[in-house]
């Protein structure tokens, strides 16, 4: 059993500078790989100084964390994957609990550590928190964490099954990577991850959240979130992985709903002043259009139509006030 920790960086010296001892001291039998995607700070020069451990793998072009993920697992061998953010700093004995998950739980594709904040360890972080689930018009939300609010962790949430696994720390079983052809790399960023578990268990295969292992983690280290690229993606991302993966009775009447729903988040956007994220929403319905008539491909993974929350966190949060998850009925 084989365990490859791969770090993917895009300029973020400082990040490796500060988490990557962390990563070394508190992580055990495993191979620790950087993987650079196309850098233009001196990122490289600081791995080979000051961390000569520390394996390498680089190429010029940044290709996103879906595709600069994809070219750097093709070229590493070993059991399990664990796909690490830079700004990720992980507690000791984080990656053991994980791997005695995986190994007791052969049907499980993909699992995450529980993911706190790093400012705040006492509370959950927004990036995934204890574990993902979406809505029935496609909006993620996770155990601890409602849109912009953050639980404090009192051990309310265990170990459990989830229908997403955060990307900030992601532990994968390479062979079923593999096998569901890896992230969408047309995605480039955010939501990859959602759509690769979605169509993990589209494949019979489970996603879990493991509450024994702990990361801490900074967020927003590449994008905050109110860039407007960032907006960009997730709007458009969203739709995309809604079409790739509803049943096809639900998927336009599905997402003809979202983008009324995207579209009124616009007009807020727009009488806040923020004119950049109304713009971003606009662009995002046009590249699902574009993805739609000029980039869709026959999914290799088996038909199997995978359900997550059934109701609307959007009235469930905003009018109905429930902003803990644990108020939530599934």
């Amino acid at each position: 059993m084989s365990v490859a920790v791969v770090i993917l960086n895009y300029n973020g010296r400082k990040f490796l500078s500060d988490f990557l001892p962390i990563v070394l001291e508190n992580t055990q039998d495993a191979a620790i790989y950087v993987a650079d995607n196309g850098s233009s700070d001196d990122s490289l020069a600081l791995l080979a100084s000051n961390f000569p451990s520390v394996s390498v793998l680089s190429w010029a072009e940044n290709l996103g964390y879906a595709g600069g993920y994809n070219f750097a697992l093709g070229q590493i061998k070993a059991d399990y994957f664990v796909l690490m953010n830079s700004d990720i700093a992980p507690r000791k004995n984080w990656l053991q609990p994980l791997v005695a998950y995986f190994e007791a739980n052969p049907l499980v594709a993909a699992a995450q550590p529980f993911l706190l904040d790093y400012q705040k360890p006492e509370y959950f972080e927004y990036a995934g928190a204890a574990g993902g689930f979406w809505d029935s018009y496609g909006y993620p939300f996770c155990r601890g964490r409602l849109f912009d609010t953050l639980e404090k962790n009192e051990g309310q949430y265990k170990t459990s099954s989830v229908n997403w696994a955060s990307g900030a720390c992601l532990m994968v079983r390479a062979e079923i990577f593999h096998k569901v052809g890896g992230l969408d790399a047309y995605l480039f960023a955010h939501m990859e991850e959602i759509d690769l578990c979605w169509r993990m268990q589209r494949a019979g295969y489970a996603i879990a959240a493991v509450a024994e292992s702990e990361v801490l983690h900074v967020g927003g280290g590449t994008l905050n979130k109110e860039n407007p690229f960032k907006t960009y993606l997730n709007f458009r991302n969203n739709l995309i992985l809604l079409y790739k993966n509803l049943e096809p009775s639900k998927r336009f009447s599905t997402i003809f709903v979202r983008m009324i729903l995207d579209g009124i988040a616009g007009m807020k956007f727009l009488t806040e002043g923020k004119l950049g994220s109304f713009l971003a929403i606009l662009k995002a319905h046009y590249g699902f259009y574009r993805y739609l008539f000029f980039e869709t491909k026959s999914s290799s993974v088996q038909k199997n139509w995978i359900n997550s929350y059934t109701g609307n966190i959007l009235v469930d949060y905003f009018l109905r006030g429930k902003k803990k998850f644990n108020q939530i009925k599934f």
